[in-house]
């Protein structure tokens, strides 16, 4: 139970704040919190726990949220949003190809690239009608608990990139809530479970999530109450909705509907979208469902048989396999060193999903909890933790993709590897390539590609009032700080003199679905020419360096040189720019070496001048 505190004023006892956990989901939204040592859902108004994740604008420009909106899913498809977790963080390109499917319209922000929504002449940004959500779970609660909730732990997929993270942080804060923590939606099913609390032994276990709109599936090593996760993968534009779509577009095959038709028609669309749903959900239980018209507005015959029904969503449950496998190789583990499998989100009741996660694991999975509670049961036992009711468990949780900086030439230097355990914190230094250099530009990136210009650009800042010094003495610490939400922190010093600047990385807008998954492909697909033209990038810096350095020993130190011996080294200097031109890596190394040769013994001639010159006149 909460904790007691007395108001001192009026002298009565009142209930110490309760952090919550609330789990916002695609479909459905549900809040839960700690009581008498065990998680559970909070249900009000006798409507169960589960509130659709669901919003209607009324013509007098109220909100409803909820069950109340979802009748007007078909009475009044323009004005009634669902599915705003796709939207959230995304800009409008990455999005745009949904407005065939979605019931409201979509609207471009040009100054901010965002997906905004048009409701009755009205824009609203996904985060805004997040925060909706948000507040009516906010509500309930205290309605039910009868004491504010100001603080909260709130779950995402693990595939959630900074932007998407940020932006649920965001919608958290317009509500009125603190958000302590975001937490990975699998790592909260793990908690929900208890798995590990009470075992003392090692186990590793697999959370499969396949929810309404984004999948994920995370390996954990748990260990006397340590939730280690070892690595994670998924797709966060690959759910329940998509399956609904398949069924959807095969109904207008039969019936030789246009897609077009659905975009004239907001109502016909939410009409299939909700009769796929009913569809998926009879077809656990019978072999065939049919309707021999769909409304009296819209008389068309709809029917799905259960073989159909698992022939289009096969190759959608085989891509979260093929995730799963991903996952695997990341963690360097076997199929057989899993112990036990999780089944999380409303897609899993699929009995095809249940038969091929078995399947594949060859393990029976758990399953005993309500798929649509078990997230925002387990954000509740990470709320107990954070309120250190809760000491016995802990979780080290991963990031996704890698982080790192650009380098000369485009290359992008790693600092914090993906499937690092985080919170993590870093630094390496660096230093400058000219003479003089005052200021140094920070391009910060995340992806798994060799150049920067494969991977997706986070933000940059410049360190500027670096003290004049020659190239190469400046010493410069990057460090890279991601805290328990997978935020990321940068701050840059020159160490010599304490110039320091720092930037928090909050992005306008999000990663593509499906450049998610395609930069984990591309890394794979393309390492080994990554790697060559890493190669290439960093031998032509170096003839660079090498060339620059050259021509400035030349103009110093003209004496040392005879005439042919200028020349030679002048052509020597030519050879390496020509080489870098034309691009052959073996060449130009040749060239490098040749003109390092024969500058040796002039270099080594200018050290015995200057060591000369130092200490003539001196006694040693």
């Amino acid at each position: 139970m909460a904790k007691v505190s007395i108001d001192i004023s009026g002298g009565k006892l009142k209930a110490e704040d309760i952090i919550v956990g609330i789990d916002l989901g695609t479909t459905n939204s549900l809040i839960a919190y700690m009581e008498d040592g065990a998680p559970k859902t909070i249900s009000d108004f006798g409507k169960g726990a589960v509130v659709p994740s669901v919003l209607y604008l009324t013509p007098e420009g109220q909100w409803l949220v909820g069950e109340e909106a979802k009748p007007y899913l078909l009475m009044d498809a323009l004005n009634t949003v669902y599915s705003i977790k796709r939207l959230i963080g995304k800009s409008f390109s990455e999005v745009k190809e949904l407005q065939n499917f979605l019931g409201y319209p979509l609207k471009e922000d040009l100054q901010s690239n965002t997906a905004n929504l048009s409701i009755q002449d009205r824009e609203f940004t996904p985060i805004e009608l997040s925060a909706l959500i948000l507040k009516e779970l906010k509500y309930r609660a205290e309605h039910r608990l009868k004491t504010p909730i100001s603080q909260a732990v709130i779950t995402v997929p693990a595939y959630f990139n900074d932007e998407q993270r940020n932006a649920t942080r965001a919608a958290g804060a317009l509500a009125g809530l603190e958000v302590l923590r975001i937490v990975n939606e699998p790592t909260a099913a793990a908690l929900a479970y208890g798995i590990g609390v009470h075992n003392s032994g090692t186990e590793t276990i697999a959370v499969y999530d396949f929810g309404g709109g984004t999948f994920d599936i995370t390996l954990l090593k748990i260990e006397e109450g340590v939730f280690e996760v070892l690595s994670t993968h998924g797709d966060t534009f690959l759910g329940g909705d998509d399956i609904d779509q398949k069924i959807i577009e095969y109904w207008l095959t039969q019936n030789t509907i246009s897609m077009n038709t659905i975009h004239e028609h907001k109502e016909l669309g939410q009409l299939l979208r909700i009769t796929a749903e009913r569809a998926k959900k009879e077809l656990d239980n019978t072999a065939s469902f049919e309707l021999a018209e769909l409304s009296p507005e819209f008389p068309i015959r709809v029917s799905l048989t259960k073989v159909e029904l698992e022939n289009l969503a096969q190759p959608l449950v085989n891509r979260t396999l093929q995730a799963c496998e991903h996952a695997l190789a990341d963690a360097g583990l076997q199929v057989s060193a899993i112990d036990k499998v999780i089944l999380v989100g409303g897609a899993t009741r699929l009995p095809l999903v249940k038969k091929e996660v078995a399947s594949f694991f060859k393990l029976e999975p758990f399953d005993k909890l309500n798929p649509d509670e078990v997230v925002a049961l387990g954000a509740a036992v990470q709320a107990d933790i954070l309120s250190g009711n809760r000491k016995d468990l802990l979780l080290l949780d991963v990031t996704p993709l890698s982080l790192g900086i650009e380098t000369l030439g485009g290359v992008m230097d790693v600092l914090i590897p993906r499937n690092s355990k985080i919170p993590s914190r870093i630094a390496r230094q660096y230093t400058t390539s000219r003479d003089g250099q005052v200021n140094f530009k920070i391009n910060i990136f995340q992806g798994e590609r060799e150049l920067t210009q494969d991977n997706r650009s986070l933000g940059s800042f410049e360190l500027r009032g670096i003290p004049a010094m020659p190239a190469g003495i400046p010493k410069l610490e990057i460090r890279f700080l991601l805290d328990a939400d997978g935020i990321l922190k940068v701050e840059a010093s020159e160490l010599r003199s304490g110039v320091h600047q720092e930037i928090s990385i909050v992005p306008k807008k999000g990663l593509s679905d499906e450049e998610v998954e395609k930069q984990l492909m591309d890394s794979i697909t393309y390492a080994k020419q990554d790697m060559e033209d890493r190669k290439w990038i960093e031998l032509r810096e170096e003839a660079k360096q090498l060339v620059l350095h050259a021509n400035r020993f030349l103009s110093q130190h003209e004496g040392l040189f005879e005439e042919t011996e200028m020349k030679e080294m002048k052509k020597l200097i030519e050879d390496v720019n020509q080489s870098m031109e034309q691009k052959v890596p073996s060449e130009l190394q040749t060239k490098i070496e040749t003109l390092n040769q024969f500058s040796q013994p002039f270099a080594e001639k200018a050290m015995d001048s200057a060591i000369k010159n130092a200490i003539t006149g001196k006694k040693i």
